[in-house]
């Protein structure tokens, strides 16, 4: 796995590639909680070089969405391939949390907030 945070226009994206598993869920959501505690409160997580997403995966999301609600933000999940949408879709995530195609789409649809 491999991740990258940008910031543009307030909105903190954080781009995960590769697998989001067991081995590796513990350094996204490090990753996470830091640009949440640099004051960061709206997000998105760019899925668009995601190959795989485990359980423990799906966890980090559920912890990132807990967090942003918390510090009342907003979250985004974009760039879903067919197959990581399908595990999300699966797990019933989908219709609690906001998705967006690409994740200049939702930037900019945070960054308008």
């Amino acid at each position: 796995m491999d991740l990258k945070s940008t910031v543009k226009d307030g909105v903190a994206v954080l781009s995960i590639e590769g697998r989001l598993d067991g081995q590796n869920a513990s350094e996204a959501e490090a990753a996470f909680v830091r640009l949440a505690g640099e004051g960061h409160s709206r997000f998105v997580l760019d899925f668009t070089a995601l190959q795989y997403i485990s359980s423990a995966g799906l966890r980090v999301v559920l912890v990132a969405a807990k967090k942003t609600k918390a510090l009342k933000g907003s979250l985004i999940c974009a760039g879903m391939s067919e197959a990581v949408r399908e595990v999300f879709e699966m797990s019933g995530l989908l219709g609690i949390l906001e998705t967006a195609d690409t994740a200049d789409q939702a930037a900019a649809a945070l960054a308008a907030r």
